[in-house]
């Protein structure tokens, strides 16, 4: 009897452990590594790099190797075919001026490519951006917001009792936004247990997705709210999304660039705003702490809320994408999308003129004393560059707090989605 037990015990664990293995990382490893802990240099100095590549954390003998060197988005050294004969190298970089030096590292082991970078500061804290703001800038986004608050909100409701939890109401909501029947939809977080509490609006990075709502922040005693900017519902199938993304939506970042009215980032900032009017007016809000918050397309738009709505207390953008869009032109790195980076502007006048009004710096220039900003990103990200990152930081004129993960590409890690995520409660008092 023990024995059939014993081998239905067995049986048993043999099922469940495919179940829980999981595909994590790369045996082969190529690291690029500076020899400054913080990845920081002062123009003039020169920064040491060591390369290496390993199998199971031992150097790989005799690795052939591919890098590119130098300011990143610009790099002018490329070199191919190289022989690790020890699996390292070290080679050195420096900086005229303020920047980023990056190192791009292909190796080629059993047939395969593996990729390492690393990108160097070299006085960042000096770090200005280039496009200029134009002159009716305020007035332009002043214009546009009350013109779009002459249209009432118009919301709808809808509980999904799916994904309540025993402290937290979960609704699907949806307001209009600067338009009759041009709808922002999202998921709205609420305590269940009566009271007024602080709130956070949590914006989207590029894409089309369903999203699920920030139930562990309302958990802990705040109201969020989790927009889409597309102007459709956020719980269909995945299907739905990807089907749009590749089909009517595919490239929607570059949509009417060339006018300023009808370019598709006006009704999403727009979108943003009316979400707060919709917090504001029919959520139990405290009336004191509003806080915004996004990675990427929303880091760009986490910036422009802040600046537009003096409501905001606090804002977080992370790897804020869109950015310093004419950087390019003067053979900087500039933002995602990275607009004018291939052709260098030429031919696009008219969306170089539009892109300053839809340029995370001229909403920086914007945001006030009484407002406190944490930003965050990767030095090694290749979507958004540290270069405008760090400009975009060097902006802003009220409280802030800057906390690079330099070995972050355009990810996060867990540390700093734990310290972003502490950060934002204690704006709220949620948290000591």
């Amino acid at each position: 009897m023990r024995r059939i037990e014993t081998v239905l015990l067995l049986l048993l664990l043999a099922c469940a452990l495919p179940l829980q293995a999981q595909i994590r990382g790369s045996e082969i490893q190529v690291n690029v590594v500076p020899d400054h802990q913080d990845w920081n240099y002062q123009v003039g100095e020169t920064a040491t790099f060591k390369i290496s590549v390993t199998r199971s954390a031992t150097l790989i003998d005799n690795v052939t190797i591919d890098y590119e060197a130098g300011p990143e988005m610009y790099q002018d050294v490329k070199k191919k075919g190289v022989v690790l004969k020890d699996g390292t190298l070290t080679l050195k970089g420096k900086m005229k001026k303020p920047g980023f030096y990056r190192f791009d590292v292909k190796a080629y082991v059993g047939g395969k490519e593996y990729k390492g970078a690393c990108a160097a500061a070299f006085s960042p804290e000096k770090l200005q951006p280039t496009t200029v703001m134009p002159q009716d800038f305020e007035s332009f986004w002043t214009n546009a917001v009350a013109e779009a608050r002459k249209v009432d909100l118009n919301p709808t409701k809808r509980l999904l009792p799916e994904r309540c939890t025993k402290d937290v109401n979960v609704y699907e909501v949806s307001f209009q936004n600067m338009q009759w029947n041009y709808r922002t939809y999202g998921i709205l977080c609420v305590p269940v247990k009566e009271g007024k509490y602080p709130a956070l609006l949590r914006v989207p990075g590029a894409g089309v997705r369903p999203y699920g709502g920030d139930v562990y922040t309302a958990s802990q005693g705040a109201i969020t709210l989790e927009i889409g900017i597309h102007g459709v519902p956020v719980t269909m199938e995945q299907k739905v999304y990807d089907d749009m993304f590749n089909g009517a939506l595919m490239g929607y970042w570059e949509f009417n660039m060339d006018d300023r009215d009808k370019m598709y980032y006006k009704r999403v900032v727009i979108g943003c705003l009316r979400a707060l009017d919709y917090i504001a007016e029919y959520t139990p809000w405290n009336g004191k702490e509003m806080g915004v918050s996004g990675s990427s397309q929303g880091g760009f738009l986490t910036i422009a809320t802040a600046a537009l709505d003096k409501r905001i207390t606090y804002y977080a953008p992370v790897h804020a994408a869109l950015c310093d869009h004419t950087a390019s032109l003067q053979g900087v790195a500039c933002g995602w999308p990275h607009y004018f980076y291939w052709n260098k502007g030429k031919g696009q006048e008219k969306q170089i003129e539009v892109s300053r009004y839809y340029d995370g710096v001229n909403f920086a220039r914007m945001i006030t004393d009484k407002q406190t900003g944490w930003f965050s990103f990767g030095y090694n990200d290749d979507v958004v560059p540290p270069t405008t990152a760090w400009a975009t930081y060097n902006t802003v004129k009220g409280p802030k707090t800057i906390k690079p993960y330099q070995a972050t590409w355009h990810f996060w890690f867990q540390e700093q989605w734990d310290e972003w995520e502490e950060w934002m409660l204690r704006q709220m008092h949620l948290k000591n």
